[in-house]
């Protein structure tokens, strides 16, 4: 055969494995690179043996690695950084010294690189990149990459890419004998600094202006050609300056980066990238033995352990340190543990370079494939391990709410609004709030946004939403109503929960920020949940309809109507097994259970109206598993409970143990001439400082239910207990009773009276 047809039918089959590959490791919900390199093991010359010309391929490969490093120059952004910028230069920073010391220690104690200790630098530098591609894949499809713990590892992701270029330039370096290491290492950074200043001018006076001029030619095939020898020919310079092809694409990208036509340049190269990448990954993957991983299996899941028992001790205290909460901390060392994809540019270099074995350059190989493979199961799990922590009372102490970290002086103590995230929505809403001069607080946790707050003047708290002490610190007790506009489904599920478990008769409106999540936030409490994508559509009818001549009366009437009913009119159907399946996905973080209701339960015949569990011990009913079988999902308020059923319910673990005492009838479940109703302690009434005990005498006749008391419910408390302020107490008994007591602690403090819950007239029930 030609040797130029022989390249090509191998370019062809590398290209067929890895995309056969790449579509089982995404049936089996696996990082596509590892389908990748699956793929390159089986034609390689240890596997099939079909490739012959594997030098060539390799050398093609190479362009993979240059597009791959120029896009992610292009994707930095600093703005991006800075949102983060403590944890991720600091934090990020120290974690990749921290990593290489730890590294070149252990090796020198155990004798492992011989006399040559910049060897455990190499080493430290593989170890301490990990995989931007797979976190983000994984924080993305779960809505996360704008909480508090996606936020950091992405700060210190983007640090690690960045550090990538540093590695490369410094790699040839370590080659040196260990007494010119030093000079060489100077010597290497002392050319990077030159050709960063030079990138830096080209990227100032050269780079605009020439893709301007490929702009307008408006030809995209011109745009690509031009971006494509920029982005090599660079790469080529810095080979020759004595650097990297790498460290060449990755500055070409950066200087792309701030310049108008980078997004345009990124959609451009993103598909070269994939194709070469894809061939760069399955090139890695030839040069993997299976024989050897299987003969030393035992060895690579060992420094599978080390490795992520090393990075998450290194990674989670740092994270602590920056002020982090423990959870956010926990779920960074976790999410990082693993050894990057760009581990395998640095590998391939050392081999080339001579400083790792082809051993120890097929075990970093297997260990850094099988790390990226059970990330995504480790991170899956991290719900399960802090619902189980929270069970553990030894364990509640570590797992403290996040403190408010700053906040203004001008919050307004009652009659207040509070809007929970200052995104787009959240700031128009803010407009609108003032606009109407009603007092409002916001709630953030991003500094940029924080400043603006302070910029604007508007009565703000910085933290995380989810927080019952950052809550508190809005003064949620005493607020009017409350949005929620958080970017991520978890959070908004989290928030929506405990702003109920502090204030369970909050006016609450939330954002859905997908259609599937529309009941399960109705089933949790909210009032009233906001779907974009639909009210956008709702406006566009009603303009259109208006314009044919209907009655406007009318056409509000019929899109209040399909607001009413949860916008069923425009959603498309799920099956039964669907619609199961979210809602276990989507319960994972609310700390739920199965329960059993006993057949002598009192509940047994009531509708969920009238049991009203979420107002009454704050545990919300997500579904009920019928004696036959059957499953209701979201059930309404008029589905009654029958003997053999079984219960998804969420709830804090106290919320849980209340709702075994209120099913077996051990607490008060109201009669027909009977209510309850939570009540609020205002400081400067009669009713502070008195006990629980009082008032349960003859004045008064009420039983005590329940209290909360700084976001913690108790169930049957001490009659012992005084009164302080703040505090919510839960009461049953007659109508007439609840009105005269309700007096006591509202109308002698100025505030309006409500009107006690009556179990067989509510509507509350969502």
């Amino acid at each position: 055969m030609q040797e130029d047809f022989r390249l090509i039918v191998d370019l062809v089959s590398v290209f067929a494995v890895a995309a056969g590959g790449g579509l089982l490791a995404a049936l089996l919900k696996q990082p596509v690179l590892l389908g990748y390199l699956i793929g390159g093991m089986i034609v390689g010359p240890a596997g099939l043996g079909l490739i012959k010309e594997v030098v060539q391929v390799e050398t093609l490969a190479q362009f993979g690695v240059a597009f791959l490093l120029f896009a992610l120059g292009v994707e930095f952004s600093l703005a991006e950084l800075k949102k983060v910028k403590a944890i991720a230069l600091g934090g990020g920073g120290l974690q990749i010294i921290l990593t290489i010391l730890i590294t070149v220690l252990v090796c020198g104690m155990t004798g492992f690189w011989g006399e040559l200790p910049a060897k455990g630098v190499f080493l430290g530098c593989i170890l301490s990149l990990s995989s931007t591609a797979v976190v983000l894949k994984c924080l993305m499809e779960r809505n996360e990459t704008e909480t508090p713990h996606g936020q950091v590892m992405l700060g210190i992701l983007v640090v690690q890419d960045l550090a990538l270029g540093l590695m490369l330039a410094v790699l040839p370096a370590l080659h040196e004998p260990g007494e010119a290491v030093s000079i060489a290492i100077l010597t290497a950074l002392l050319r990077i600094a030159l050709f960063a200043a030079g990138a830096i001018a080209a990227g100032i006076w050269l780079i605009p202006p020439l893709l301007r001029l490929l702009a307008r030619t408006e030809s995209r095939e011109l745009f690509l050609l031009g971006v494509v020898t920029l982005c090599l020919g660079i790469a080529l310079l810095t080979e020759y300056l004595g650097l990297s092809i790498e460290m060449g694409a990755f500055v070409a990208g950066l200087m792309i980066s701030e310049v108008e036509y980078a997004d345009e340049t990124l959609s451009i190269v993103e598909p070269l990238r994939d194709i070469f990448a894809s061939l760069f990954f399955a090139a890695i993957g030839m040069l993997i033995d299976p024989l050897f991983l299987w003969q030393n299996l035992d060895v690579i899941l060992g420094l599978v352990v080390l490795v992520f028992l090393g990075k998450f001790v290194i990674i989670t205290p740092l994270v602590k340190i920056f002020r982090y909460p423990l959870k956010t901390a926990v779920i960074a060392g976790l999410g990082l543990a693993q050894i990057g994809e760009f581990s395998f540019v640095l590998a391939s270099e050392g081999q080339a370079l001579g400083l790792v074995s082809r051993r120890i350059y097929l075990l970093i190989l297997g260990t850094t494939a099988v790390t990226l493979m059970l990330t995504p199961f480790v991170l899956r799990l991290v719900p399960f391990l802090f619902n189980f922590a929270e069970t553990m009372p030894w364990l509640k102490p570590y797992l403290v709410e996040e403190q408010a970290r700053d906040f203004a002086e001008d919050i307004p103590f009652k009659d207040h609004f509070i809007v929970c995230g200052y995104g787009g929505i959240g700031r128009n809403l803010v407009r609108l709030l003032q606009l109407h001069d009603l007092p409002v607080v916001v709630i953030d946790q991003s500094e940029t946004k924080i400043q603006q707050l302070r910029d604007a003047g508007i009565p703000y708290v910085y933290g995380n939403g989810v927080s019952f002490h950052v809550l508190e610190t809005a003064g949620i007790n005493h607020a009017q109503g409350m949005a929620i506009a958080l970017p991520d489904p978890a959070s908004i599920r989290l928030c929506l929960k405990r702003a109920l478990e502090l204030s369970p008769e909050l006016d609450l409106v939330v954002r859905a920020t997908q259609n599937k999540n529309i009941e399960v936030l109705y089933q949790l409490g909210a009032k009233e949940v906001v779907q974009p994508e639909f009210e956008a559509s709702l406006e566009m009818a009603t303009h259109l309809l208006t314009g044919l001549g209907l009655y406007p009366e009318l056409i509000q009437l019929k899109m209040q109507k399909i607001r009413q009913d949860h916008y069923l009119d425009l959603r498309s159907e799920s099956s039964a097994a669907e619609i199961s399946q979210h809602l276990q996905k989507v319960t994972r973080d609310l700390n739920r259970r199965w329960f059993d209701l006993p057949d002598h339960s009192p509940l047994i015949g009531m509708t969920l109206e009238q049991a009203d569990m979420r107002y009454l011990i704050g545990v919300s009913l997500m579904a009920i598993r019928r004696r036959d079988g059957s499953e209701i999902d979201y059930p309404d308020h008029q589905v009654k409970l029958e003997t053999g059923d079984r219960l998804l319910v969420v709830g804090a673990t106290e919320e849980l143990a209340a709702l075994v005492e209120f099913a077996n009838g051990k607490t008060a479940v109201p009669e027909q001439n009977s209510a309850c109703q939570w009540m609020r302690v205002q400081a400067k009434c009669p009713m502070l400082g008195k006990k629980l005990a009082d008032l349960g005498n003859h004045d008064y006749g009420v039983k005590v239910q329940a209290i909360r008391r700084d976001g913690k419910f108790s169930r049957f408390p001490d009659g012992k207990i005084e009164l302080k302020p703040g505090d919510q107490v839960l009461l049953c008994g007659d109508f007439s009773q609840l009105i005269k007591l309700q007096q006591q602690f509202t109308a002698a403090c100025g505030l309006p009276l409500a009107i006690p819950m009556n179990q067989h007239t509510s509507g509350d029930w969502k």
